[in-house]
């Protein structure tokens, strides 16, 4: 039995980490490419890629081989983006479109301003606000990038066709798409994403720095650990990050000290101290909450349908009648030529059973990572 047929023919993933590679793993697991290579500076990674099933291929330079790619996305540190966009144009096909996952938008769109028309048009730059601090292709998971919010920042020069082609990316590994204009989307990402780092890099450096660090260590409590997650993420990726975004970010930075000096006036008018908790709690409580199918199945095989009736049904009675037992059910995609459906089990064995049940079946099935 056939795999629907992939919206995309081959897509280059340039910087296989985290996000990088789970963009692959989406694209894999949902059958919406034909191939997926991998291009990076680093054997290791893409030794790494390889054999965790991430990608098809790897390359570790560019060449006429980026002719044939259907779309190629940017997943490298903010700070090398334009000089890799630049490296890219040279080889690429006249067809091929271009996005990116970098955190700041501004920086990039400039460095892209000596490039050709023809290939700005086909650039549309966008941002996943998804991620983790355990960064690597070997941290890479599919599900991270379920139900995030991808924030597309288009520009006039973008051809129609590259928009679509962009956004029917995002939509299709399970995103939500936004639009925003460049500058925007730089000034809210200093406020929700840089500034919690600079925070957590703060108060951290504050622990490091006290003359009782052991005490502090010894009672810093899940609040503690929480507000400073973000600290533990890679310096030199969270350093470009920031600096790239620092126009922004300095006026974020200008917003934060205002509120830390008056919630530090606060401290001697109690009752306007409650008032500013609870306005504190009602934003915090009212935060949309990002479900993703992360956790409690561990172990997913993902099952490529036909576009027919009882597909479903004959699936769910090939492994009861094989004694296998369903506990999770999740429709990935669905399209014309068919889908995809993620299947979780309580054990690696009933995963790979079912597994193997499925393809004897004629099914195309696929282990999540």
């Amino acid at each position: 039995m056939d795999a629907p047929k992939p919206l995309f023919g081959r897509v280059v993933i340039a910087g296989v980490g985290l996000i990088g590679g789970s963009v692959a793993l989406g694209l894999r697991e949902r059958f919406l490419a034909s191939e997926i290579i991998g291009y990076d500076l680093e054997p290791n990674v893409l030794s790494e890629a390889l054999g965790m099933g991430v990608i098809d291929r790897a390359e570790l330079s560019l060449g006429a081989w980026l002719e044939s790619a259907d779309l190629v996305i940017l997943a490298v540190p903010v700070r090398v983006l334009p000089a890799l966009a630049k490296d890219l144009a040279r080889f690429a096909g006249q067809d091929t479109v271009f996005t990116d996952v970098g955190s700041v938008k501004g920086a990039l769109l400039e460095g892209l301003a000596e490039l050709s028309l023809e290939f700005r048009a086909r650039f549309v730059a966008g941002h996943p606000m998804a991620g983790s601090e355990k960064g690597g292709v070997r941290h890479a998971n599919a599900a991270l990038l379920q139900n995030a919010i991808w924030v597309l920042t288009p520009s006039l020069e973008n051809a129609e066709f590259a928009t679509q082609r962009v956004r029917l990316l995002v939509d299709s590994l399970g995103a939500k798409s936004v639009v925003l204009d460049p500058r925007a989307h730089d000034r809210l990402v200093a406020m929700v994403s840089h500034l919690p780092y600079l925070s957590a890099l703060a108060l951290t450096r504050m622990v490091a720095r006290h003359e009782d660090r052991d005490g502090l260590a010894l009672l810093a409590a899940g609040g503690f650990r929480d507000l400073t997650r973000v600290a533990s993420g890679d310096p030199t990726m969270s350093r470009d990050m920031v600096v790239e975004n620092k126009l922004a970010l300095r006026e974020a930075l200008s917003r934060y000290r205002a509120e830390l000096e008056s919630l530090e006036a606060m401290l001697f008018a109690p009752e306007m101290l409650l008032d500013a908790a609870l306005e504190g709690k009602r934003t915090r409580d009212s935060l949309p909450v990002v479900k993703r199918s992360l956790l409690p199945v561990l172990y997913d095989v993902v099952v490529a349908l036909s576009d027919k009736p009882g597909e479903f049904a004959r699936v769910a009675t090939l492994l009861g009648d094989a004694s296998i037992n369903i506990k999770d059910v999740e429709v990935l995609t669905n399209r014309d030529q068919g889908g995809s459906m993620r299947l979780g089990f309580l054990t690696m064995e009933e995963a790979q059973a079912a597994r193997i049940a499925l393809e004897s079946a004629g099914f195309v099935a696929r282990a999540r990572n």
